[in-house]
């Protein structure tokens, strides 16, 4: 058998792009067909499973090691909650209560320190672990066996808005990327249609002190910022509007992008320029992701009264959107979910910290406490009923806890030295704490951690090495536990 070396008859000068496609590959739907895996993360793995390679749009071209989660929710409680009234019962106090502190006091953000107070509220064991919870949440004990309480968290500072921007970024001022932000550089979009780190809001919830910045991209990507979406509001993402795709709109945006392109090409590739590009056509996708979203009137009246949608107590029912969202989120394969508190009056904290109580503290924990209560725990019982929560990490946290000692007659003041956050989902070994403070809960003692353990932690249940996950800015690679942080291996499962 010899090749047959004739001369082919000669291609027609001018070929459509049908039948470029049809000799090049199998058409259309081979086409498609490629997009489509390169976007679920099969793009040069070879024929591996999608778990085995990150999406095109992710910094790191593969996984550190094998994921526990896909995705996290970052539940923040701004203006911080006193953990010897939630997750660290110390009897001590009680003991004490009314009493000179038998220890020397720290300096405290307003210095008006009073004698022992003790808990107002009732712990009791939770669970089949015997979790200690507090009254403060009864439905989150009816979840304990799914927490792993870290009662020895520290932070360098005593004021809300830099413990706000140490707690999100590592660092105590604004400029540096929030962990939302860094999660999507990192890892990428597991949704084209809608942004990696997505903010929600709802009824009266305002942004912690800080401001935006808190949700900054910093030097990173400008696509990687927190996008804001008020989730109980008809334009849920301000100037993205459900309106239908009309032909001669996508031609107008293929029309834009062709200039947007030719002025990327003539600013040498700048990162910026294509960052914003890239957010202008994600905001033209999300026309349509957005509002089907936010458009929950596909859940059971069942899965509302679950997490609390028909409560009487507005803020409440607000809180309870933002969670259910959540999920939806989750469920659209969103990185990084950051939910909002809203501020609750009186005797609650300020707008913008309204856990923050230096008077009154009893009153405004338990309003704080009865808004956040039944969501959350509806949240982690939706999510283990549908086969998401070994994929997803929960984060509870606020920027500091509460001092051991009154402020005034009935308020606590804010304490860095030792305080509580809970993590719960995949990876997380449930019905646990780890880590103490002193028998007043003063100061952490034993296995002391930081915010950087945190978020190492965090990014190592995402599949990454905090080490290796860098930018390199001004002349250093920058990460989002600077040169410090360690994998909190005692709540691992």
């Amino acid at each position: 058998m010899f090749a047959d070396h004739r001369p082919h008859p000669p291609l027609p000068m001018r070929r459509s792009r049908r039948l470029f496609l049809e000799r090049c590959s199998t058409g259309f739907g081979a086409a498609a067909l490629t997009a489509m895996m390169q976007c679920n993360g099969w793009g040069n793995s070879g024929g591996a499973a999608p778990e085995a390679v990150l999406p095109d749009d992710a910094a790191l071209r593969t996984f550190h090691h094998p994921p526990k989660v896909k995705h996290v929710i970052f539940c923040y409680m701004s203006g911080g909650v006193s953990h010897v009234d939630s997750f660290d019962p110390k009897p001590k106090l009680e003991a004490l209560h009314g009493q000179p502190m038998p220890v020397q006091v720290e300096r405290t953000q307003f210095n008006r320190n009073g004698n022992v107070m003790a808990s107002p509220f009732t712990f009791k064991p939770s669970g089949e672990s015997g979790l200690p919870i507090s009254d403060m949440f009864p439905e989150i004990a009816s979840v304990a066996d799914e927490l792993a309480v870290v009662r020895s968290m520290t932070t360098p500072v005593n004021e809300h808005a830099q413990g706000n921007f140490v707690m999100h970024s590592g660092f105590p001022f604004m400029g540096h990327p929030s962990a939302g932000a860094w999660c999507s550089y990192g890892l990428g979009s597991e949704n084209e249609n809608l942004p990696g780190f997505v903010v929600l809001q709802s009824g009266n919830a305002v942004v912690p002190h800080g401001g935006l910045s808190l949700f900054s991209s910093g030097f990173l990507p400008a696509q990687h910022q927190g996008s804001v979406l008020k989730a109980d509001q008809a334009e849920a993402i301000r100037n993205v509007r459900a309106r239908g795709l009309r032909d001669d709109q996508r031609r107008r945006m293929e029309f834009a992008k062709s200039f947007d392109q030719q002025f990327l090409n003539q600013a040498g590739g700048d990162p910026q320029v294509e960052a914003a590009i890239e957010n202008y056509e994600t905001a033209f996708r999300m026309q349509t992701s957005v509002p089907e979203l936010c458009d929950i009137s596909d859940e059971s009246e069942s899965t509302r009264r679950q997490y609390g949608l028909d409560s009487s107590d507005q803020e409440k029912a607000a809180y309870a959107r933002q969670c259910l969202l959540a999920r939806r989120l989750v469920e659209r394969g969103v990185r990084f979910i950051e939910l909002s508190c809203l501020t609750k009056g009186i005797g609650a904290g300020g707008a913008a910290n309204p856990w923050d109580q230096h008077g009154d503290l009893e009153k405004g924990h338990r309003a704080m406490g009865f808004q956040v209560d039944q969501p959350i725990a509806a949240l982690i019982k939706d999510l283990r009923a549908r086969g998401l929560l070994d994929e997803t990490l929960i984060v509870w946290a606020g920027e500091f806890g509460r001092t051991p000692f009154s402020q005034g007659s009935n308020g606590r003041d804010h304490n860095p030295q030792g305080f509580s956050v809970w993590l719960a989902g995949g990876g997380i070994k449930g019905g646990t704490w780890y880590g103490a403070t002193d028998e007043l809960g003063y100061h952490a003692i034993e296995n002391k951690c930081t915010v950087y353990d945190l978020w190492a932690t965090v990014l190592h249940l995402l599949g990454v090495d905090h080490e290796k996950l860098t930018f390199r800015y001004s002349g250093r690679d920058m990460r989002l536990t600077d040169v410090h942080g360690n994998v909190l291996t005692g709540i691992l499962s």
